[in-house]
């Protein structure tokens, strides 16, 4: 017979009010569940979109830096361009007061030159600008997509509010009741107890016997073993799924 028993002492509880003790707590803790599971998913839902905005800012950041950077460079290649420009002029000039055809031809190929550096400067104009656009159309995505993400999160955060609001003070209640009895139960029950129901479905680690069966898993009990629980001379766990049983008596006091 499986058991959880702790170390004798004279001013031990009886296992009866352990075991009551123990059914307590879980209907306490139960009642904690039910306040969190009106939260749902609120709590994960408001870190994600907190998250998502974190990223979505970061994003809109990154996306202005690089239109700085394009415009900033567009600038430059105008520079470029007025340069070229004045430099031509400067060599058209000097190609009037050459003395052969070496000189005229050398001042040339420099005004040719400045001419391709101004085709080249055009080109990169146009890719930056197309770059740039392309930049603002992911801006303007952004910024609607950060702005519907922030409503989500307003809307998520009133509706967790009102629900917090509305069950604080009862959770708070119930967990000061939960903490008033695990003071009276001995720590090696506590700790299987919190292991049970830390791997119990739905959280209970305490179950009557329902219908010559374990309220747990609904596996049968053998007479024998039920009879055991009811005499409640030792703390009895379910061997299939390993919670703590307890008599219908006192589950209904």
């Amino acid at each position: 017979m499986s058991t959880i028993d702790g170390k004798a002492t004279a001013n031990e509880m009886s296992v009866e009010e352990r075991l009551r003790a123990i059914y307590d707590l879980q209907i306490v803790v139960s009642e904690i569940d039910k306040i969190q599971t009106l939260r749902g998913e609120l709590p994960l839902e408001v870190q994600d979109l907190e998250d998502e905005i974190a990223g979505l800012e970061t994003r809109f950041g990154n996306l202005e830096a690089d239109m700085k950077r394009l415009n900033d460079q567009i600038t430059a290649k105008k520079n470029e361009i007025k340069e070229a420009g004045v430099l031509i002029k400067k060599y058209e000039a000097q190609q009037g007061n050459v003395r052969n055809n070496r000189e005229f031809d050398s001042l040339n190929k420099e005004i040719e030159f400045q001419r391709l550096e101004i085709e080249l400067c055009e080109k990169r104009i146009r890719e930056f600008t197309v770059e740039l656009k392309a930049k603002k159309d992911q801006v303007d995505s952004s910024t609607a997509q950060l702005e519907e993400r922030k409503a989500d999160l307003e809307a998520k955060k009133h509706e967790l509010d009102e629900i917090i609001n509305e069950t604080q003070a009862e959770e708070q209640r119930l967990e000061a009741k939960a903490n008033e009895i695990e003071g009276q139960i001995e720590e090696r029950l506590l700790t299987a107890f919190k292991r049970i129901r830390k791997n119990a479905r739905n959280g209970l680690a305490v179950v009557s016997v329902q219908r010559d069966a374990c309220g747990g898993c609904f596996n049968k009990i053998p007479p024998q073993r039920q009879m055991d629980i009811r005499s409640r001379k030792k703390v009895i766990v379910c061997e299939y799924c390993g919670r703590i049983l307890v008599d219908d008596d006192i589950a209904t006091k």
